[in-house]
């Protein structure tokens, strides 16, 4: 028995996987765009189940919040490029497969010649403009993709086929109005990440080794609440007026926005900037409870919940300059970007939130 074959003896003595499944494995092309959370287990797992060419799209670096959840990095590696960093760890492991590290960020400028290299994308990011262009650009290629969100408590999986089955915009036809929380914002349990990370890989194997026996998740939605444990799988029609799979493959153009295109557009303004300008108002967007603990006097209370519903609760003070703010300034600035994304300008954050500038006042 070859290294290759000892290596892998334990899932090839699976009837369903057996040597014809392995040789499958080996020659699988597999892109997972994201080396975080999701990312991570994806990659340990295919690169150990021995998927042939695995790629990965990740423009970001170590950092020492990731370290919780995201398993393929260290301290030592703090600061350094997710891709590489991962690329090197997976064939430490597995000198046996190609793995090609691609350090930028996933655009409508590069994703068709990047998916074009692979039979399988894998979606292991947290922000909705890149789900939807993986989705556009896979449907246009005709690529399955695995999908995976996680968000606190919650997960979901699912494997949008558009030859077999529905894609991403049946199920969500287009991008929610506004921002919605990533994990740095609305936090995420490390184990959750590891959980649904592992059900993609499981996903992939089972599309690539295609035994009669496996179902993979096409046109149905995995979904787990981690707090009871409990899990339902709902049933995704094809819908007939999707906005992309409904369509010839030539008439899709798949757009994207960075997500950080509209973080930037968001201007922050200093505790010791407010005396100088004339005419505002302070948006309070915490939520009841916090408010009541509270609040900047004369600040006007409208919780970030309420804007991701219905932006306009802003209109009565859309003639004014708005300055909103929250506990430290995160949530302000999603709120910022929700608004900005619903047509209202002479938006502020402010900066550090009500925590500075309670400070300033003591």
């Amino acid at each position: 028995m070859t290294t290759s074959d000892m290596r892998y003896q334990r899932q090839m003595i699976l009837p369903e996987i057996g040597p014809k499944g392995q040789e499958y494995l080996l020659a699988a092309r597999v892109l997972i765009v994201g080396a975080g959370g999701l990312g991570c287990p994806v990659l340990q797992y295919l690169a150990g189940a021995g998927i042939g060419t695995i790629g990965i799209v990740d423009q970001d670096c170590v950092d020492i919040t990731n370290l919780h959840r995201q398993v393929l990095f260290g301290i030592e590696d703090v600061g350094r490029s997710k891709a590489q960093v991962a690329s090197g760890h997976l064939l430490a492991r597995n000198p046996g497969i190609a793995i090609h590290a691609n350090e930028v960020e996933l655009t409508d400028k590069n994703a068709v010649e990047l998916f074009s290299q692979y039979d399988i994308i894998v979606d292991g990011t947290d922000n909705f403009s890149t789900k939807y262009l993986i989705n556009d650009v896979a449907v246009k290629l005709g690529k399955p993709v695995v999908y995976g969100a996680i968000q606190r408590f919650d997960g979901q999986v699912s494997v949008f086929d558009a030859a077999n089955g529905p894609c991403y915009r049946c199920l969500f036809p287009q991008p929610p109005r506004g921002a919605v929380l990533n994990c740095a914002e609305a936090g995420v349990i490390g184990a959750l990440a590891g959980m649904v990370g592992t059900v993609q890989a499981m996903e992939v194997i089972k599309l690539v080794v295609a035994d009669a026996s496996f179902r993979p998740l096409r046109g149905k939605l995995w979904m787990i609440d981690s707090k009871t444990m409990e899990t339902r799988v709902l049933d995704i029609p094809k819908s007939d007026e999707c906005p992309i799979c409904s369509r010839p493959a030539a008439e899709i153009l798949p757009q994207y926005a960075s997500p950080a295109c509209s973080a930037a557009m968001v201007r922050e303004i200093a505790c010791d900037e407010l005396s100088a300008m004339g005419g505002i108002v302070m948006i309070d967007v915490r939520e009841q409870e916090e408010w009541n603990q509270g609040h900047v006097p004369g600040a006007v209370h409208i919780p970030l919940s309420a804007l991701r519903d219905n932006p306009e609760l802003l209109s009565q003070h859309s003639h004014n300059i708005c300055v909103l703010y929250c506990q430290r300034g995160m949530r302000s600035r999603t709120a910022a970007e929700i608004l900005l994304t619903a047509g209202f300008s002479d938006l502020y954050s402010l900066a550090g939130g009500y925590d500075v500038w309670l400070a300033t006042k003591i």
